[in-house]
């Protein structure tokens, strides 16, 4: 068990390293050199090395003291730990990306779409194993946590509007502030497709009087659960039994073989599940 501890902690480290340098990097490369702003406690530390030149790493280690020291009081010691870890790093890779990584001045809605894509691939990259990387995010979790619908990438797009604005009047020009915005939308678009992506799937609804045999090969060939529900037919008055279940994307062709198979004239229905949680999908928590 203590072996197992320490691995986990050992590669959660090295993906808060990898995350950490990913997302700085797009900061240093894309983003800062062409005037756009990262959004968040990042973007107030990339504006204030703009106004006052100092290193943009260190203001965002100094902004995230008293939020981690909320944070403890929020979610406990552990979790507070892991970001307090990723924070640092990320500090950390600030810094030293600017020192070793050249700028680069491209088109700015290439540099956006490409900064966005970078920073929301090392910022899921350290939510996945976690931690954050403090400001917003700790906000953004704690609304996740209470609100499921709300996605963590979305909330902090939202949040990170009020320093969109503060960059347009830094910059003193308002294209500064659009370029952002892509830029946050690139980055909190990769971050739902890499927190929840995976666990994207269809929730399959079936009305048909071979309901046993359906469920039996579900459960046999594809090793899903199956639920039925009392459902009455509303022309006929007939109880019809209704199957509910939810498969991978990939699995639903699947289920219409089975359904070739036992009968052709059962009643289905096929909705997007955005995110399940459950067994044989993602864990809770």
């Amino acid at each position: 068990m203590i072996l197992k501890n320490v691995r986990k902690t050992v590669f959660d480290f090295v993906w808060y390293i990898v995350g950490a340098f990913i997302y700085s990097s797009a900061v240093t490369m894309f983003i800062t050199p062409n005037e756009i702003s990262p959004g968040g406690f990042t973007g107030i530390a990339t504006l204030l090395n703009y106004l006052f030149s100092v290193p943009s790493g260190i203001i965002l280690l100094l902004l995230n003291i008293p939020v981690l020291i909320i944070g403890f009081l929020k979610f406990g010691g552990i979790f507070i730990i892991k970001t307090s870890i990723a924070t640092i790093i990320v500090s950390f890779a600030l810094t030293v990306t600017d020192v070793i990584f050249p700028p680069v001045y491209i088109d700015k809605i290439l540099a956006s779409l490409f900064g966005g894509i970078l920073m929301g691939l090392g910022l899921s990259l350290i939510l996945l194993r976690g931690a954050t990387t403090g400001g917003v995010d700790i906000l953004a979790k704690l609304i996740n946590r209470r609100f499921r619908h709300l996605t963590v990438g979305r909330v902090i797009f939202i949040m990170d509007a009020a320093v969109v604005a503060l960059a347009a009047i830094v910059y003193g020009n308002i294209q500064s502030a659009l370029y952002s915005s892509v830029s946050l939308y690139a980055t909190s678009t990769i971050m739902d497709k890499m927190l929840y992506g995976g666990d994207r799937g269809k929730l399959i609804y079936i009305v048909s009087p071979f309901y046993k045999e359906i469920c039996k090969e579900i459960t046999t060939t594809l090793s899903r659960g199956v639920t039925l529900v009392s459902a009455k037919g509303g022309y006929t008055g007939e109880d019809r039994p209704l199957i509910l279940c939810s498969v991978r994307l990939h699995e639903v062709s699947a289920v219409y073989s089975i359904l070739d198979k036992i009968d052709k004239k059962a009643f289905i229905i096929v909705a997007d599940a955005g995110e399940i949680i459950g067994e044989g999908f993602k864990a809770f928590g």
